[in-house]
Order: structure tokens, then sequence, then C-alpha cells
């Protein structure tokens, strides 16, 4: 049969198999026709299943909820679970088979106006839930190919303290404070809002991140400085779990309307949350933190990532830049720096 659930556009059905199962699911269409095209179409697929014994066909609704399943501990689940609600309108009635590469392309292009990094991080998802299916689950005979979009040089986009001071008095007290902690500890996004005080002591004025809330699943100790603990003291006692809650409940989203529009207030362009992370870094290099500092406070696992911040402070490459100075090069004796007027 064919119903409408609550707070549901698309027709469902709901019907038993031959072998006894019950099933139910979305027809992933408003259209009653369609509807019943699905319906007739999913009832030869289970019956030749059932009677002929040939392989189940799965569906990607089917793979999402084992993807979730079996990445509980992932570091970044929150952001699948992110991506996975948007595909679903697009994906959540397909069979796994039929899923192609065009399809996927298809669903990369409706995602207009995301840049091309977004894109990837969505189609290098649905590829990784695929080639599960194939190689761990035996649900499909391949995985398509999939296509990455190019993306623009790696560009550092990070605040001044002006900036940043603009910003913090334009959010609210949950989002300025969690801001004012990333600023002060450089910790990612799922790490402040998972944070626990179970992981805090104020006493020793430390914190940590265990391995599975890691990125690099190593853990991480974060030294507090004083603007940490001035940030963290005020939430004391308001809930005996998470340390940054909204009205009671654990945050879990901060890119919220509320975040971009405080944004637009401040007056500042193309930012994200994450930058705040490399506000923080670009802080560090530029009062004269090492990068292998800045790599263990940072919990990168590739001394690559830090050295992307480095060209941010140069002034310990000066006594080697002199070395070619005309005057030098001419007396071979180096000469007293000359003030430049402009």
């Amino acid at each position: 049969m064919l119903y409408r659930r609550k707070n549901s556009r698309c027709w469902w059905v709901r019907f038993t198999t031959p072998d006894g199962k019950e099933i139910r699911r979305s027809t992933g269409t408003e259209d009653k026709k369609d509807a019943e095209e699905f319906e007739a179409k999913l009832k030869q697929e289970l019956w030749r299943v059932a009677r002929l014994g040939e392989k189940p066909k799965r569906t990607w609704q089917e793979a999402v909820v084992r993807w979730l399943e079996e990445t509980e501990h992932k570091a970044s689940r929150q952001d699948d679970i992110n991506l996975l609600r948007w595909l679903d309108s697009h994906l959540g009635s397909l069979f796994l088979n039929d899923i192609t590469t065009d399809k996927i392309d298809q669903v990369a292009r409706a995602r207009s106006g995301t840049a091309p990094a977004t894109k990837n991080r969505m189609v290098a998802l649905i590829r990784a839930i695929l080639r599960r299916a194939e190689r761990q689950w035996g649900w499909i005979d391949r995985a398509p190919s999939v296509r990455t979009y190019a993306e623009p040089g790696l560009r550092i986009r990070w605040l001044t303290r002006d900036e940043a001071d603009r910003l913090l008095k334009e959010l609210p007290e949950h989002l300025a404070d969690m801001a004012r902690f990333t600023l002060a500890t450089g910790l990612r996004r799922a790490n402040v809002t998972g944070l626990e005080w179970g992981q805090v002591d104020l006493s020793r004025r430390v914190a940590w991140i265990h391995p599975d809330q890691a990125k690099a699943r190593r853990a991480i100790g974060v030294p507090l400085n004083n603007d940490a603990v001035l940030v963290l003291r005020p939430w004391i006692g308001r809930h005996d779990r998470w340390v940054f809650t909204y009205k009671g409940n654990r945050i879990t989203q901060v890119s919220t309307a509320a975040w971009y529009k405080a944004l637009e207030r401040a007056g500042i362009e193309d930012f994200r949350w994450h930058d705040l992370r490399h506000t923080w870094a670009s802080w560090h290099v530029q009062e004269g933190t090492p990068l292998q500092d800045l790599m263990q406070l940072g919990g990168w696992s590739s001394y690559d990532m830090v050295l992307r911040y480095a060209h941010l402070a140069p002034e310990h490459l000066a006594e080697h830049a002199a070395r070619i100075e005309r005057s030098r090069t001419l007396t071979g004796t180096p000469s007293k720096p000359e003030t430049i007027s402009h």
C-alpha cells in the first residue's frame, strides 16, 4: 500500500514480501503514479530474490544506516551526518546499482554555490560508502568511479585581533565563548562542541582530547592559557557533562544563522568556523612559536600541515636574506642596515 508519513511530502510504500519480511520505504517522489511504479518495481525485485534466489538489491538508505553504525566513533561523524541528510533527497530512493558516475556528477552539480573542496568532501563520502558496499559487505559487484573537482591553491584565511574582537562582540554568548576558546586553544570544531568536563582539569590548567576524538587518532594534551580558563569558568555547573551548551542541551552546530549574521554585522567576509583554528595558528607563528611546537599544540600528524603558516613570520630568515645584499657581495663585509625613505 502507499501512504504518506507525517512531515513527509513523498509517498511511502508498505507491504510484506513472499518470505514474510515487512517492507517500509520512501518512494522518493511526490507523484502518486511514479510512486505506484516504484512499488511495482520493488515488489518484482523482491519476488525474484525470494523465488529465484537472485542477489538482493540494496538501497542507498540501507547503506547509510550500516555506514553510520560502523563509523560511530569517527571524528568527523557529525559532518558525515550533515552531508548524508542533504544527499537523502537525491539518493535516498535509489538502489546502489543505480548510483552511477553520471548520477554522482549530477548530485554534485545540484549542490550549487559550494566550493570545490566541499563538493569533493561530499563525493568522497559517497565513494567511501559505495566502496565499503563492494569490498566489505558484498552488496554490489563494483563501485563506480568518482570524479573530483579542481581546488584552488591553499589560502590561509585568518583574522586580525581587531577583526576577532568585532566578531566576538556580535556573536551570542554560547557561540562567542566557543569561538574565544577556539582562538585560545586551536581545537577543531568537533572537539569544542564535544568537550566534556571529564576532559578538563582547571587546577592543572589542562584539557585533553582522546584518540578516538582526534582527527589524527592520537591523544592531544591541551594547555589552557588565561584566555581559555576565563572562558571556561562561567560555564562551571551549567551542565553535569558537556562544557558548552545551549538551553541545557549539547551544541552540535556552530555554522548557524546566528554565526553568519554576526559575520555580516562585523563586516567579515569569506570566513568559516574552521578558520578560527587557522587564526589561532597564524597568531602563534606571528608571535614566534616554533613550527615544531605548533605542530604538537595543534595535534597535526604531519609537519607539512604547519609549514603552510611559515610565510606569516619570515623575520627569522632576515639574516639569510642579507647574505646577498649588494654592499656585502661587493666588499665581502656586511654593511649597517640602511633606512629607506618612501
